[in-house]
């Protein structure tokens, strides 16, 4: 098989890449390059520059290639610029899906993997969120995620596509510190720019009914992340027609704010406290993945710790921020 990867030069789709690539797998990217970075992934990968929102790009990477299976990972991703661009989320991430689609099924491809997010959860209150748990997003990214799963599995059992939905929790660490997450949008890279420039990082809240009074959630390392995107495009490889698995990616174990938050001095060395600001709104108290599923259906369970991310995290932020404060 040939898979596309789209957005395969970002933070996790070149992780993706190339984990599927050395395992075996034929692989070309699309990307436009808005966030990704070219020089993450190796000459032997093809890169086609292009946009989800230009249909000839789409057709023309999939005959050029002869692309047999898709895993889409291009999209925007930041819940509060989706609070404040919803047109811009409902534009890329859905009406990006649709040219997407349109464009598989016209070339017969007929293996489609989703990425898609915990936020589709919203902020059910239960102790651990399962596949089953009611799907009630609070946000327009959310939204677009909930809504490109409705999408993607009409259209297969429409077409005699075999499609997968990954729902990803909080996904952190970094294979090699040349692939760390460059931006400051997740708590971990967040943690790491107070303390470049010598500041006390922030928890928003600490007065939620959990042990140490701030959020609970679930991390996922970036590496074990892709393992399992190998793990689902391979069952779907071998599956004949349409039919959906839609699963969990976690750890299925909690860690607190406050608990990461030591971590990272641990790590980092930055011993300066931190500062407690007001909650932000949307904030679930807990939100840890039910990670049964997936291990039943795909044989696959995270192996790598919260220590291992932070660790790993922490280099790539040092290659990629020279001038980092510690004391």
């Amino acid at each position: 098989m040939t898979w596309l990867i789209t957005g395969g030069a970002g933070y996790i789709g070149a992780h993706v890449a190339r984990v599927m690539t050395a395992a075996g797998e034929r692989v070309v990217v699309l990307d436009d390059l808005s966030t990704g970075v070219a020089e993450r992934l190796p000459a032997t990968i093809p890169l086609v520059r292009g946009s989800l929102l230009d249909r000839e790009a789409v057709d023309r990477t999939l005959a050029a290639h002869k692309v047999t299976g898709v895993v889409h990972l291009a999209a925007k991703k930041q819940v509060g610029e989706s609070v404040e661009q919803p047109l811009r989320y409902y534009r890329e991430n859905l009406h990006g899906l649709t040219v997407l689609l349109d464009g598989v099924v016209a070339a017969g491809v007929r293996r489609f993997l989703f990425s898609s997010s915990a936020a589709v959860y919203g902020v059910p209150d239960v102790e651990l969120i399962t596949e089953r748990t009611p799907a009630v997003p609070i946000n327009p990214y959310g939204e677009t995620k909930l809504a490109g799963e409705w999408l993607v599995r009409a259209t297969g059992q429409a077409h005699g596509i075999a499609t997968g939905c990954l729902r990803y929790f909080n996904v952190a660490g970094a294979a090699t510190p040349e692939l760390a997450d460059t931006g400051v949008f997740n708590i971990i890279p967040m943690f790491f720019d107070r303390i470049s420039r010598g500041e006390a990082p922030r928890i928003f809240g600490d007065d939620y009914p959990t042990p140490d009074g701030t959020c609970i959630r679930d991390y996922i390392h970036v590496a074990d992340l892709a393992d399992a995107h190998l793990a689902a495009a391979r069952r779907l490889a071998g599956q004949e027609g349409a039919g959906d698995l839609t699963v969990n990616i976690g750890r299925g174990e909690g860690v607190s704010v406050r608990e990461l938050a030591d971590l990272v001095a641990e790590v980092t060395g930055h011993r300066a406290g931190t500062v407690v600001e007001a909650r932000r709104p949307g904030d679930a108290a807990r939100a840890v993945a039910s990670v049964g599923l997936i291990a039943e259906k795909l044989g696959w369970t995270a192996s790598h710790g919260v220590r291992e991310m932070v660790e790993s995290a922490w280099e790539g932020w040092r290659l990629h921020h020279p001038a980092t404060v510690v004391g």
